[in-house]
């Protein structure tokens, strides 16, 4: 089976290094990659938001099924232009990828449905948003409509600092058009809980939950960034809460869109607030979250091709979606000034083989020469998995250990949050 992989980055990598496990697999192919994919798959330099050129190379290799990992080319119609084209995907079409597309969209949808989420408000017209924020509550949320990388939300604990998010977003157009229209939203306090799930409209099966790190540098300090660092599972996620978030939260969704006329197939990821009145969703993502994809999938012992096929033809319930009860830890290399400015071009050394219950994959980096060196702000995320939390922080960081990198940086304190979770019991 011949299997295309739109995307170039950390969570493409692991997406593509856990396909190749499967037996029914013989070639992957990368859109467009990048020069540690290149090692695991076939390096296409067609960029992921090509969609007239991803069609034609599927129809030219015979490509026999397509996954499109990004938000992006989703939120575009990737899937859409590639179904029509006769190749079957993994991800959901333009019509429901707009979970994640419009963030007026998704809150408006938990309203009228009533999902848990946060109370907010929708503001076109930045005169209005900034009278608003006269007396709204601080701290509070200001957010991008449209997709923005990741960066187009901001927790403002000032009053001024709201009013210079909303100029920066609707005056200055730090994010393009996305920033055109703003929800203003309510801040939520407690543990924040990653879950991604498998969904063929008619069935969900959540993944094994997650803590992601984003802030900069260590005790939670620094610029926002895409991910420093996640764990699996996350300790604060019990049965109990697990549950509650299935009835209200996670069949609510699926039920939601199909009634929207959005049937949603494909990856939808719930980012959760567990607040003292309940777990409330945060946002939607529709795919694969990055990092989070980097200690969920290597923690996945079925067979990933069979489960997105099935999602994709409506038979998941009748499929074998096992996580083993083993923990995980990533922790990403950045290169120095990331989020913010950095310099690219430094060798980067990696460990040959890997440790073992290590998996190293590579987000910006390029081949150049033979050599691998450093392409992007997050330059890799170094996974281990163990049978406690504790030794999959340990063997994460034994193998960072092993990288060379000049001008890389990396947090020290990835999971230490969730281990003293665990110490209280939570």
């Amino acid at each position: 089976m011949k299997i295309m992989v739109i995307g170039g980055g950390g969570r493409e990598h692991a997406i593509i290094k856990k396909l190749k496990q499967s037996p029914g697999v013989d070639i992957i192919y990368a859109l467009p990659g990048n020069g540690g994919i290149a090692q695991d798959a076939i390096c296409v330099d067609i960029g992921a938001n090509n969609i007239s050129l991803i069609v034609e190379f599927a129809n030219n290799t015979s490509i026999d099924f397509a996954v499109v990992a990004p938000d992006d080319p989703l939120v575009l119609g990737c899937v859409d232009e590639l179904e029509k084209a006769g190749i079957p995907c993994f991800g959901p079409n333009k019509n429901a990828a707009i979970i994640e597309g419009s963030k007026v969209f998704s809150k408006n949808l938990m309203k009228k449905y009533g999902i848990p989420t946060a109370s907010y408000e929708v503001f076109t017209d930045m005169i209005k948003a900034l009278d608003y924020l006269d007396n709204a509550p601080i701290p509070t949320v200001i957010k991008a409509d449209g997709l923005a990388l990741g960066k187009g939300v901001i927790i403002a604990t000032t009053r001024e600092k709201a009013k210079d998010a909303v100029r920066s977003m609707m005056e200055d157009k730090v994010f393009g058009e996305s920033g055109s229209t703003v929800v203003i939203e309510e801040f939520l306090e407690g543990p924040e809980v990653s879950v991604l799930s498998f969904t063929d409209g008619k069935t969900v099966v959540p993944m094994v939950s997650s803590m992601d790190h984003k802030r900069a540098h260590d005790n939670d300090e620094g610029l926002n960034t895409g991910g420093m660092g996640t764990i699996a599972p996350n300790p604060y996620y019990t049965n109990a809460i697990a549950a509650e978030c299935m009835e209200k939260i996670y069949i609510p969704t699926m039920n939601a869109m199909n009634a929207e006329e959005r049937t949603f197939k494909g990856c939808l990821y719930f980012g959760l607030m567990l607040t003292s009145k309940g777990p409330k969703v945060i946002e939607y993502n529709c795919r694969f979250g990055d990092p989070e994809t980097q200690v969920v999938l290597p923690l996945l012992e079925s067979d990933l091709v069979d489960i997105m096929f099935a999602t994709r033809n409506g038979t998941l319930v009748d499929t074998e979606v096992k996580f083993s009860s083993d923990a995980a830890c990533c922790v990403i290399m950045a290169s120095k000034g990331y989020p913010e400015k950095y310099e690219k071009g430094f060798e980067i050394s990696l460990p040959s083989p890997e440790p073992e219950d290590t998996e190293i994959y590579v987000a910006g980096a390029k081949l150049e020469n033979g050599k691998l060196l450093t392409n992007g702000g997050r330059v890799l995320g170094v996974t281990a998995k163990a049978d406690t939390l504790k030794s999959a922080i340990d063997k994460a960081y034994k193998a960072v250990n092993l990288v060379h990198i000049k001008n890389a940086f990396y947090r020290k304190d990835i999971g230490q949050k969730a281990l003293k979770a665990f110490e209280k019991d939570v």
